[in-house]
């Protein structure tokens, strides 16, 4: 099984605001029904949230941002071969909330693009904010 990447204390999820409403009420998330199907959540580091962004969730409205702590979800996050043999982090099992540290509105941008918040994640250098995420 690949390990974590060194970098990625942080991870991150994009789910439709009512989602996260139920989840935050209940206590854990579930995931989204793409997660359901899939059987584990889907997340992505700061480097891969806005390819991401872009491939599955372009042009969708009413999302929120999840900044997940990684280290507090012990074994079910598994470090994963995906887009290109690209390790992603998936959670089998439920999200607690408590290791959400960070919730942020994910508008969208006039190109359909989404506008991630200041910091989170840190854009590269040729990006002015707008661009993709899942």
């Amino acid at each position: 099984m690949p390990s974590a990447p060194d970098r990625a204390q942080s991870i991150y999820h994009m789910c439709r605001r009512a989602e996260w409403c139920a989840a935050a009420a209940e206590g854990i998330y579930r995931g989204s029904s793409q997660d359901v199907a899939d059987g584990f959540i889907h997340f992505s580091t700061a480097d891969q949230l806005r390819a991401s962004a872009a491939k599955h969730r372009a042009g969708q409205r009413d999302l929120v941002l999840l900044t997940v702590d990684a280290r507090v979800l012990g074994q079910a996050l598994r470090w994963e071969p995906a887009r290109g043999g690209e390790l992603f982090p998936h959670l089998y099992g439920p999200l607690p909330v408590a290791a959400v540290t960070r919730v942020d509105e994910l508008p969208l941008a006039l190109d359909g693009g989404h506008l991630f918040p200041p910091g989170v994640p840190p854009a590269p250098p040729d990006n002015l904010g707008g661009g993709g995420g899942r």
